[in-house]
C-alpha cells in the first residue's frame, strides 16, 4: 500500500476566470457545458489504480472508529513511508 503517488505534480490552473454559476431553470433540461475540463495523465491514472473496493472492510473501520477500538499501527505506517521515500530517491537517481 504506498502513501500517495511519487509522481505527483502540481496542477496549474486553466487560464481565464471563473463565471458565476447561471441561475436554475425550472424547465428540466441538460445543463449547458460552459467550461471544459481537461485531466493531467497523473490525475486520470488515480483513477486506474485497478483496486477493488471493499465496502465490507471500510464498514469494518468505519465502526471501529465509532466504537473507538481502531488502533493505528504507528510502525506499518513508517516502514510504509520509508520504502516509499527509497523508491522515489531510487527513481531521482537514475
Amino acid at each position: 500500500m504506498k502513501i500517495g503517488s511519487l509522481e505527483n505534480k502540481a496542477l496549474t490552473p486553466l487560464a481565464g476566470e471563473r463565471t458565476p454559476a447561471p441561475a436554475a431553470k425550472t424547465e428540466k433540461s441538460a445543463p449547458e457545458s460552459s467550461t471544459q475540463v481537461t485531466l493531467s495523465p497523473t490525475a486520470t491514472s488515480l483513477g486506474d489504480t485497478g483496486a477493488e473496493f471493499d465496502a465490507a472492510k471500510v464498514e469494518r473501520i468505519s465502526a471501529a472508529i465509532r466504537d473507538g477500538k481502531f488502533q493505528v499501527n504507528a510502525e506499518a505506517i513508517a516502514d510504509k513511508l520509508i520504502s516509499n521515500a527509497q523508491e522515489l530517491l531510487n527513481r531521482n537517481a537514475r
